[in-house]
């Protein structure tokens, strides 16, 4: 019998506790082998990122409901359960008994805690809307703590609250195919972006733009880098962490498919990814390479860019809305590993920069180790660069996903 759509959320939640895999390449992997309605696919999506999502608000819950230690299956089944009667529509009934369905041994005691559950509801509620704002909202404590320094706490009850939010669709018309006027006026729903424009907000996103190349799903906040790099036709860009192409894409259209763009990363899955995006969106002045641009040699000749882009590996804390289990696989070691990387990046990378040329150094992070303090270390390490402009989006005051770009030049 084939698997219901809450037993393979159960499956996915025990996967995503090993902690080796991320929740979208678990879900993924999911629906390429489980062939499911697009019922059972929304619910499936719904039950299991939403569960990631408020982790914290559902162990508040359990601890409420059931003193002593539970075993990692029963937990991941309560909270299951109880992210459907707190979170969803599902009738309440309903969500008890299907989810006790799936209990085995334990289902005397998931039957007893959801059904505590049930009848105390509304004192539940209340509790959790006055706990403190890590619990209440789902956040690391460290991660708050960290906000509340740089922006301060309204803030970051704000940043909180945005990254529960749905994300919106954006899209980018690609205008190497069609103008965004065009797609306007061809889906009476969309909406011209008040960000960039460029940039489309749909309901639903027709399958036809996609299959035709005619946009790219990217957040508006993903363009800032590209801009302030402005790059020129018939100039030699890199694009040194390519996949899976948004970017990439973007300087092409910028560039008007002239001159030429180098575009690496590290692994064969994601060029391969970054090779099917360019070419259905018509990209035909860029070469791609499984290359570490931490080394040397062909494609990356020393002084022969025009300009170069580093969307660096970063800690994605601008986009935990779209990312939503990034805040529990954090540390506070990574924001000393991180800016290392990054910063080695930056120095290798201006080697290949022509005197005069231009490098954008890009995160999607709100960290300042990671952003204005990895701008000043490399200012202070990486000889001959001059810094010209940096540009920011922070979602509790532009409504756009967190993005950070920092505009160099190299000496003459």
């Amino acid at each position: 019998m084939p698997a219901s759509a809450r037993q393979l959320a159960l499956r996915a939640l025990l996967e995503w506790e090993k902690g080796r895999t991320f929740s979208d390449e678990i879900l993924h992997t999911v629906f390429e082998r489980e062939r499911l309605s697009a019922l059972d696919r929304a619910f499936l999506m719904e039950t299991f990122f939403g569960t990631l999502r408020n982790l914290s608000r559902l162990d508040f819950l359990i601890a409420r409901l059931r003193d002593g230690a539970i075993d990692p299956e029963t937990r991941a089944l309560l909270r299951l359960g109880l992210y459907q009667i707190f979170h969803m529509r599902t009738p309440s009934h309903a969500a008890v008994h299907a989810t006790v369905e799936l209990a085995g041994r334990a289902r005397g005691l998931v039957n007893a805690i959801l059904r505590r559950a049930l009848r105390e509801e509304e004192t539940l509620t209340v509790a959790l809307n006055i706990a403190p704002l890590a619990t209440r909202t789902s956040h690391p404590q460290f991660l708050v703590d960290r906000w509340e320094t740089a922006f301060g706490a309204d803030a970051t009850e704000e940043l909180c609250a945005w990254n529960n939010e749905p994300a919106e669709v954006h899209v980018r018309a690609n205008e190497l195919k069609v103008t965004a006027g065009e797609l306007l006026r061809s889906v009476p729903d969309a909406e011209a972006s008040p960000v960039h424009p460029g940039m489309i907000k749909v309901r639903r996103l027709p399958l036809g733009w996609i299959a035709n190349g005619l946009c790219y799903v990217q957040d508006p906040s993903t363009l800032i880098a590209c801009d302030l790099l402005d790059p020129r036709p018939g100039e030699t860009v890199l694009d040194a962490c390519a996949a899976p192409g948004g970017k990439t894409s973007y300087l092409a259209q910028l560039m008007r498919n002239e001159g030429r763009i180098v575009a690496c990363d590290l692994y064969d899955s994601r060029v391969a990814r970054l090779r099917e995006n360019l070419h259905r969106l018509a990209v035909t002045n860029t070469t791609t390479h499984v290359h570490d641009c931490m080394r040397a040699g062909a494609p990356l000749e020393e002084g022969s860019f025009d300009r170069i882009l580093i969307d660096a590996p970063c800690s994605n804390t601008g986009v935990v809305r779209r990312r939503v289990d990034v805040r529990w696989r954090l540390s506070d070691e990574d924001f000393l590993r991180m800016p290392a990387q990054q910063l080695a990046l930056v120095r290798r990378c201006a080697t290949l920069l022509k005197p005069g040329g231009a490098l954008v150094y890009s995160t999607c992070s709100l960290e300042a180790e990671e952003n204005d303090g990895l701008v000043a270390k490399a200012l202070a390490e990486v000889p001959g660069l001059r810094l010209v402009e940096v540009r920011r989006a922070l979602p509790f005051r532009d409504r756009t996903d967190g993005a950070f770009a920092a505009r160099f030049t190299r000496a003459g």
